[in-house]
């Protein structure tokens, strides 16, 4: 049974990210007209993954091995926090209601986020970091900080 929990858990952590990886990538036009790139920092590549993200993300995509990007101590949620939060529940049920399904590969429970980077002094212009899985960022903040960018603020 417990493996059962497992598998879910893994799964929704994939099915969310395609969901944000999608959405943030309906913002691709506003951020070229911008001058802002979209990336894609993903923690590793199993089998075909990236191959099968690649459909849901309309930009570059990176593979950080030594997984420096996530920072020097991995942010984790764990099987029985996210089991426990209903938020995490809400947010795997509005993504397979929008047709998503993800895959049980990787360990899946590291937490992401969505980051918007200035040029040269500009430094972190928006950062959304996960709190449990399918905590999304606020797309028109995402664009209003892309906004910055190009004004250079």
């Amino acid at each position: 049974m417990l493996y059962m929990w497992l598998c879910i858990l893994m799964n929704c952590a994939h099915i969310l990210i395609l969901q944000e990886a999608s959405e943030l990538s309906s913002l691709k036009p506003q951020l070229e007209e911008l001058g802002v790139s979209l990336y894609a920092v993903v923690k590793e590549d199993i089998g075909t993954e990236i191959q099968n993200f690649r459909p849901y993300f309309n930009g570059e995509i990176f593979v950080d091995e030594k997984q420096c990007f996530y920072g020097p101590k991995l942010r984790r949620m764990g099987l029985g926090l996210g089991l426990a939060r209903l938020g995490v529940w809400q947010n795997l049920l509005r993504a397979r209601k929008k047709g998503y399904q993800g895959n049980k590969k990787g360990e899946g429970f590291i937490l992401g986020g969505v980051y918007v980077i200035g040029a040269g002094k500009q430094g972190i212009l928006l950062e959304h970091r996960e709190k449990e899985f399918g905590d999304k960022a606020d797309l028109p903040s995402v664009l209003q900080a892309a906004k910055k960018i190009k004004k250079g603020k």
